[in-house]
Parts: C-alpha cells; sequence; structure tokens
C-alpha cells in the first residue's frame, strides 16, 4: 500500500504563511484561519508542505486505500487560493450559489483573493461540507 501523500507535519503554520511572498495571500490566509478554527473548532495545522488543515476525519476506500485528511482546509498558492471546502459532489453545487468570483476543479475551489467571494455563503459552504464528513466519515 503507498504511503499518503499529504499528513499533518509539525511545521509551523504561521511561518508557513510569513514565506508566502503575497502581503495580500499573507492577509487572507489569516483570515481563513480565524474563520475555519472558529467554524471547525480546531487549530490550523500543516498537512504536507503546502496545505493547512482543520481537524481531520478517517477514510476508507473499497480499494482498501485508506487514510487521513483535514475537514477542511486551503494553500496560499501563486496562482490563486486552494480552498479544500467543498465535498466535490453534484447534489451539494449549490451551496456555491452566491459564492462570488471562483473557479473549480473537481472539489477545490479557486479563488485570487477572499474579498471576491461573499464570507456569508463561504462560511456556510464550510459548515456544510464538515456535516457531511462528518456523517459519511464519523469524528475522529
Amino acid at each position: 500500500m503507498s504511503k499518503q501523500k499529504n499528513q499533518e507535519t509539525g511545521q509551523d503554520v504561521l511561518n508557513y504563511i510569513a514565506d508566502v511572498p503575497s502581503t495580500q495571500k499573507q492577509a487572507d490566509s489569516l483570515q481563513l484561519i480565524q474563520w475555519m478554527e472558529q467554524i471547525t473548532g480546531h487549530p490550523a495545522k500543516m498537512w504536507g508542505p503546502s496545505i493547512i488543515g482543520f481537524g481531520k476525519y478517517h477514510y476508507k476506500y473499497t480499494s482498501g486505500h485508506e487514510g487521513f485528511a483535514p475537514l477542511v482546509g486551503f494553500s496560499p498558492r501563486k496562482k490563486a487560493m486552494s480552498l479544500y471546502v467543498f465535498t466535490g459532489l453534484e447534489k451539494h453545487l449549490h451551496y456555491l450559489n452566491g459564492l462570488g468570483k471562483y473557479t473549480m476543479g473537481k472539489a477545490c475551489i479557486y479563488v485570487k483573493q477572499l474579498s471576491d467571494i461573499d464570507e456569508s455563503v463561504l462560511k456556510n459552504l464550510i459548515q456544510q461540507t464538515i456535516r457531511f464528513q462528518e456523517t459519511r466519515y464519523g469524528r475522529v
């Protein structure tokens, strides 16, 4: 079985953010940390070299692959902020209504800056995603 790529590390979150070259992304990161810690009740932790995650859940696929992942998280990437706050399921697309200016991968939301999106819609999306993850995988 292959080793899980992104695991919790001991890396300091604030030191990581201080090294982000964009002062806008630094400020947005600090705001996201405040919101996500408040919503999840979990402190920010580094997952792998560049993901800031909050809480965790244990997953196990039918293939036998299993591991831990953060309930929600983000990464201040060069091109855009990657927000890991969505299940990727079609039945949850309505939670994105009114979010604002973003693009999307399968389950990752990309925003240039937080001012491009609606704070209340994002917070609701985070809450719904956590509810789904905990219902599906349980609490850790």
